[in-house]
């Protein structure tokens, strides 16, 4: 009897600390993209993180294993598994595990194998007088929650797909039945969401426009925009596409069948996972393929990668001062905003105006109105609608916060969007801090950008905060590339640590200019 109350007692500690650890576990697969590949080797990689969790788990092993009198080896591993509920205060998540109908489903399954395989262990180890084999199970659990998730996620996947299917048939039944909706895709390894957001507000100044919300460019952040939000009344659905790995694109052209598209950009995004520059060439270029024999396709003529891959089909091109169908000239660009003159193909002149700042937001805009050109909106007439765009969030989003100016630039970093954001903080009269944890996703390339993002730093940067001890290494060799001063250097183990550090800072009576480059998820 007090065996089996000491058992029941020990079930406690035991199913909440693998509730926490799967439920740690669980978030970072929801960070890594619920893919099987990726999270294994983010496991592999971030195997310090899981040492508390390992060394508590050979330390219920090691007491299983001892010629012990079960009763006591019961009461041992209740306290180690309340040690397991107390680790240290874990810092809160950028962004936290979102219970998702897949997680809830996923919890389903982990819950019926966990009980089950404790039931049946423990009336087996009960019947059977092998108390040391139920307690090496029930350790056993504990032990492999990193992986339990994995094994979770594998049963569930012909259940997982078969619901993504009939998610994917609904979203294009709702598409069949709307046939006069024109569509418009948007990619490009960096400025895809400001191009759809500024496209979007200068379109709906004629028509009635739906776009994918925020960063919905997956296949079911695009089904859900469709079931959730498509109107009868729509005209236009300005849909982002984004991607991580080849056929990504046309995966998501398979769904929706765009009319016309945008290619924004190529570039050294996402390396990790495409491997190549070649292969983000082609899979960004999916979406030209995709387009019917009348649709239009507009490509950003600056960028040399879009001009190198080129394209089979006629292109309407855009560009900064160079050639192109619709060229920005007379380009003036302050800390109080952009003018600039589009011309047009037929030679159509007409002078914009925009409280966003960057020569880079210029040629976003000029993306946007040429769509919406074409789209039958007449040049003069996008005048006021460009006058009156707001700042992309978290896309050089200005802010004013403590008497600091906040250059709010902290979505998913590229080595073409550190060098425009280096450029707006440039603009700026005051004391220039940079605040960085650089870039990510970029494979072999990582520390060779990292260290040229940290030299072209060294230019315009009158102070730099750095987050985290391993990221900084290539940024601040960069800076003393350039012989910029360690005094000018800080290197913070936190976001939070780094602001806190900021604010403290002496400006020397000057304005805190501060540029937030990359807000890094909670997986890395």
């Amino acid at each position: 009897m007090p065996l089996m109350i000491a058992t029941f007692v020990m079930l406690v500690p035991f199913f909440v600390s693998v509730y926490m650890a799967l439920t740690d576990s669980m978030h970072f697969f929801q960070l890594n993209s619920y893919r099987f590949d990726t999270h294994a080797k983010w496991l592999s990689e971030n195997r310090r993180k899981y040492l508390t969790h390992s060394m508590l788990s050979v330390l219920m092993l090691i007491v299983v294993m001892l010629s012990l009198a079960p009763l006591i080896k019961t009461i041992a591993l209740t306290v180690l598994f309340l040690i397991s509920l107390s680790p240290e205060k874990p810092k809160k998540a950028k962004k936290p595990l979102v219970f998702t109908p897949r997680v809830k489903r996923m919890y389903a399954t982990l819950t019926v194998l966990i009980l089950l395989l404790t039931v049946l262990f423990g009336l087996y180890g009960h019947r059977n007088a092998h108390e040391s084999y139920f307690l090496f199970v029930v350790v056993m659990i504990y032990a492999l929650t990193p992986v339990e998730v994995l094994l979770a996620n594998l049963i569930n996947k012909p259940m997982e797909l078969g619901i993504n299917r009939h998610y994917i048939n609904d979203a294009k039944r709702i598409l069949r039945s709307c046939p006069d909706l024109t569509i418009i895709g948007i990619t490009g390894s960096y400025g895809k969401t400001s191009v759809k957001y500024y496209l979007t507000s200068l379109l709906r100044s004629k028509y009635n426009v739906l776009m994918t919300p925020e960063s919905y460019n997956t296949p079911m952040g695009v089904v859900k925009t469709i079931r959730g939000s498509l109107k009868a009344t729509d005209e236009i659905f300005v849909c982002e596409m984004g991607a991580k790995w080849v056929g990504d694109i046309k995966e998501l052209c398979d769904i929706v069948h765009p009319q016309h598209g945008i290619i924004t950009s190529i570039g050294p995004q996402h390396l990790e996972s495409f491997k190549s520059l070649d292969a983000i060439k082609n899979t960004k270029f999916e979406l030209a393929d995709a387009l019917p024999a009348e649709g239009m396709l507009f490509l950003n003529g600056d960028d040399e990668n879009i001009r190198d891959h080129g394209s089979s089909r006629p292109y309407i091109s855009y560009s900064l001062g160079g050639n192109g169908d619709y060229v920005a000239e007379n380009i003036s660009v302050s800390d109080r905003g952009t003018a600039f003159t589009v011309r047009t193909p037929d030679g159509e002149t007409e002078e914009f105006s925009t409280k966003l700042i960057g020569r880079h937001n210029v040629l976003n805009i000029v993306g946007a109105i040429a769509v919406s050109h074409r789209m039958g909106i007449a040049l003069k007439d996008l005048r006021s609608a460009v006058r009156r765009l707001e700042g992309v969030p978290h896309r050089l989003q200005l802010s004013e916060k403590g008497g600091v100016t906040i250059i709010d630039d902290a979505y998913n970093s590229n080595p073409s969007g550190t060098k425009a954001a280096l450029e707006a903080l440039s603009l700026f009269d005051g004391y220039k801090i940079l605040v960085t944890p650089g870039m990510v996703e970029l494979g072999e390339k990582q520390e060779e950008l990292n260290r040229e993002f940290g030299a072209n730093a060294a230019e315009v940067c009158d102070y730099v905060v750095l987050v985290g001890r391993k990221q900084a290494v290539p940024i601040k060799a960069g800076l003393l590339s350039r012989d910029y001063g360690e005094d000018k250097i800080f290197v913070a183990d936190t976001i939070e640590e780094a602001l806190s550090h900021v604010y403290a800072l002496h400006s020397k009576g000057r304005k805190k200019i501060v540029l937030l480059e990359n807000d890094l998820p909670d997986n890395y």
